[in-house]
């Protein structure tokens, strides 16, 4: 079941994970609040949409849970500059979130592309 964890996307969607968990607790500012709980929700979803649709077993649920991590990693993406440029996240912060969250989109998409070649 574990297994889920060599997968570069979850890999990167860890790493995206914990670095928008860390900063989000170093750049707290009370009128930030609600940006800040929608990003770390739609990161850590990312994370969880990966694991979940792995454990279900089928190539197309797996594929359903792909897309809706590619989905929250969108999301991320537009959190984080909207904290950006609010001031509520500096920039070193934003820029390893972002290019991090390239990075899971990129593996995202191509595990995407591997698992519809393979099936269909």
């Amino acid at each position: 079941m574990h297994k889920y964890r060599s997968l570069d996307a979850w890999q990167r969607a860890r790493e995206t994970s914990l670095l928008v968990l860390r900063a989000t607790d170093q750049a707290y500012h009370p009128r930030a609040l609600p940006l800040f709980v929608q990003l770390r929700r739609a990161t850590v979803s990312i994370e969880a949409n990966i694991v979940e649709g792995y454990a279900l077993g089928t190539p197309l649920q797996f594929r359903r849970h792909l897309r809706i991590a590619i989905g929250s990693a969108a999301e991320s993406q537009v959190m984080v500059e909207l904290a950006t440029e609010m001031g509520y996240l500096p920039a070193a912060p934003a820029t390893a979130i972002t290019t991090s969250l390239d990075r899971t989109l990129g593996c995202l998409h191509g595990l995407l592309r591997a698992t519809t070649r393979r099936v269909g």
